[in-house]
C-alpha cells in the first residue's frame, strides 16, 4: 500500500516548530529595547555615582580645610618655649642681671624667648615677672626685685594680645588674609602661619613657617602651599575672613574669627554639566588663648600680656 501522508512543513527533525523571520524581528526588537532600558539605567547610575563621587570630594576637601583652621585659630597667641627652663645660676641681689638658664630642649636653652617677653620666675614667695631686656643662645638679661637660687624656674605664661594679629595692626589680617602665630601645633615651638584666600587664582594657601624666620626667608606663594584648590568668590561677595574685635587701653584683641568659603567640584557634574558648588561657614571660632588675654586685661592685669615679637613684625608684609 502506498503512503500518501507528506512531512508537515516548517516542523523540524524533533517534531518542534521553529521561528519564522517576523517572529525572530519582533524578538529582536523587544531585545534592543530591553537592552536599551538596561544600559539607560546603568548610564544614568554612573553619572549618579559621578554627582555623588564630585560632591563628597569637595565636601571633604572644604572640611578637612576647615577643621585645620580651626583648631589652628583656636591655638592663636598661645605661648611656650620647647622644653622646661630653670636658671643655671643664682641670683643675689636685685637690679638688671644677665643670667645663664639651662633647658631641657636639645640646641639652644633660649629657644622661643624674644625680647620684650615676659617670664615667671620662681614660685612662692619668690614668684614675680620679668621683661627680657637681651637674649642670646644661652644668656638672658633682665631686670630682677628678688633673689633667686640657682635651679629656679623660668617660664612663659599668658598669651599674645595680637596672636591672630588684628586689622588695626600695620599690615595685619584682612578680610583675604589671615594672620596668626603662637605655639599653634602645641609642641612648644611657636610658628607664624598666613592663610591666604585668592578667590582670582582660585585656591587657598597655609604659609607655616617659624616665629622668628627672617623676613627674606618668607616663602613665597605656589602650589606646595595650597590647602584647598577650586575656591570662588563668596555669595555677595562677603570675605573669607571677619573679625570680631575688642578693646582694651587702645589695645585690639580678636576675640572671635569667622570663615567663609566657597569651592567648586574639581569636574563637571556628568548629569547637569556643570560644576557643582558649597559655601561653607564657620561662624565663632575663638582663639582661646587670645580671650584669655583679653580678659586678664579687661581686668587691669598686664604682666600676662605678651607683646608682639619683633620677628613676627617683620613677617607681616
Amino acid at each position: 500500500m502506498h503512503n500518501t501522508t507528506e512531512p508537515t512543513r516548517g516542523r523540524t527533525a524533533n517534531g518542534e516548530n521553529g521561528l519564522s523571520l517576523l517572529e525572530l524581528m519582533a524578538s529582536l526588537f523587544i531585545l534592543v529595547i530591553a537592552g536599551g532600558i538596561v544600559v539607560g539605567a546603568l548610564i544614568g547610575m554612573t553619572k549618579a555615582q559621578g554627582t555623588l563621587s564630585n560632591r563628597t570630594e569637595m565636601h571633604s576637601s572644604v572640611r578637612s580645610a576647615t577643621e585645620l583652621m580651626e583648631q589652628e585659630i583656636g591655638q592663636a597667641g598661645r605661648v611656650s618655649t620647647p622644653g622646661t627652663v630653670t636658671l643655671a645660676a643664682a641670683i643675689a641681689v636685685a637690679g638688671s642681671q644677665i643670667v645663664s638658664v639651662n633647658s631641657t630642649a636639645a640646641g639652644n636653652s633660649t629657644s622661643g624667648m624674644f625680647v620684650g617677653e615676659q617670664f615667671a620666675v620662681d614660685a612662692g614667695a619668690n614668684l614675680e615677672t620679668v621683661t627680657l631686656t637681651a637674649v642670646n643662645s644661652s644668656q638672658i638679661t633682665a631686670n630682677f626685685t628678688l633673689a633667686h637660687s640657682s635651679g629656679a624656674s623660668v617660664s612663659a605664661r599668658g598669651g599674645f594680645s595680637t596672636g591672630v594679629v588684628p586689622p588695626s595692626v600695620a599690615n595685619g589680617s584682612t578680610g583675604t588674609v589671615l594672620k596668626i602665630y603662637g605655639d599653634i601645633n602645641g609642641d612648644g615651638k611657636m610658628v607664624y602661619v598666613e592663610y591666604t584666600c585668592d578667590t582670582v587664582g582660585g585656591n587657598l594657601y597655609r604659609n607655616s613657617m617659624a616665629y622668628d624666620t627672617v623676613n627674606t626667608s618668607k616663602p613665597a606663594l605656589g602650589s606646595s602651599l595650597v590647602l584647598l584648590p577650586n575656591i570662588l568668590a563668596n555669595p555677595g561677595g562677603a570675605a573669607c575672613f571677619t573679625y570680631q574685635t575688642k578693646t582694651v587701653a587702645g589695645s585690639d584683641y580678636i576675640v572671635d574669627v569667622a570663615v567663609t568659603l566657597t569651592a567648586q567640584t574639581q569636574s563637571l557634574d556628568p548629569q547637569t554639566g556643570v560644576y557643582q558648588q558649597e559655601t561653607k561657614a564657620l561662624l565663632n571660632v575663638s582663639p582661646r588663648n587670645v580671650f584669655e588675654v583679653w580678659e586678664l586685661a579687661s581686668l587691669g592685669l598686664t604682666n600676662r600680656i605678651q607683646p608682639m615679637p619683633s620677628s613676627v613684625t617683620s613677617l607681616l608684609p
